[in-house]
């Protein structure tokens, strides 16, 4: 990866500056690639929120099949997770597009730890005895019985898709040098979310009720459509997020010499 870090620059002349004046040499200002990793101002505040978001949308949203009525009559179904899932996709294509692939790993490896937790943590509270006089036993594990499943299906489909959608936009950005960041952004979306949602739908609900086979199939479709639409809606978003968070960060990274194993450990 080719990381340009100009807080070096700036650091030199406030150095400068407090010895009463600014020095210049011939010396190479030093970049990520000749010495320690650069230290990031946002990266673990995006990792939160991409974490958070990712939680809560295969907790609540995930579980519930909700419908709208198209022109002419037509009942569409769609699950309910679809209206905010795709911003953790969005996230992720901001931290590839600005940290690179090694750190969205990372951050992938991150939301798949949360999601294990969060299916033992689920399953734990369901097998406690409820206490005497509580009505809301049923009703809990109705929501929150199939959890396990849902989670374990979620991991899979998380795991192959955000990867899936990390290395292409990591990938594209190396073959359009850096431009038209659209191309890649709705690019990696197709293939991410094209695999999230073929996994995830009937590995979680196939054989439940109130899942028959042709709901289900719409479903996976919709989520499809429904998320890559949703990622060229929010394309000028994910323009000001990048550039902005490129200028704070002070960094361009292509993946040039990146291993894109999602096993590899370290920053390349």
């Amino acid at each position: 990866m080719r990381i340009a870090i100009f807080a070096a620059v700036q650091n030199r002349l406030m150095r400068g500056l407090a010895s009463g004046g600014v020095t210049m040499s011939d010396e190479p200002v030093k970049t990520a690639d000749q010495g320690a990793p650069p230290r990031f101002k946002h990266y673990d505040r995006i990792m939160a929120a991409f974490v958070t978001i990712l939680l809560l949308s295969n907790l609540i949203g995930a579980s519930k099949p909700s419908y709208v009525i198209l022109p002419g009559g037509m009942e569409w179904s769609f699950g309910a997770g679809v209206l905010f899932f795709p911003v953790s996709y969005i996230i992720g294509d901001v931290l590839t597009e600005v940290y690179g692939y090694a750190r969205a790993r990372r951050v992938i490896w991150t939301g798949f730890a949360a999601l294990l937790f969060m299916a033992f943590m689920a399953w734990a509270v369901v097998s406690l005895p409820a206490a005497d006089g509580w009505d809301g036993q049923e009703a809990y594990e109705k929501v929150f019985g199939n959890t396990w499943r849902i989670v374990a299906a979620s991991m899979i489909a998380f795991w192959a898709g955000e990867f899936a959608n990390s290395y292409v936009l990591a990938k594209m950005k190396v073959w359009t040098k850096g431009k038209a960041l659209w191309t890649r952004t709705i690019g990696s979306t197709v293939v991410g979310q094209g695999l999230d949602s073929l996994i995830f739908y009937p590995l979680a609900f196939y054989g439940l009720a109130g899942w028959p086979p042709e709901l289900l199939w719409q479903v996976v479709i919709s989520q499809w459509l429904i998320k890559t639409a949703w990622e060229a809606i929010l394309t000028p978003f994910t323009y000001l997020a990048v550039n902005w968070l490129k200028r704070e960060e002070g960094v361009e990274i292509f993946d040039t010499d990146t291993d894109f194993s999602p096993f590899a450990t370290g920053d390349r």
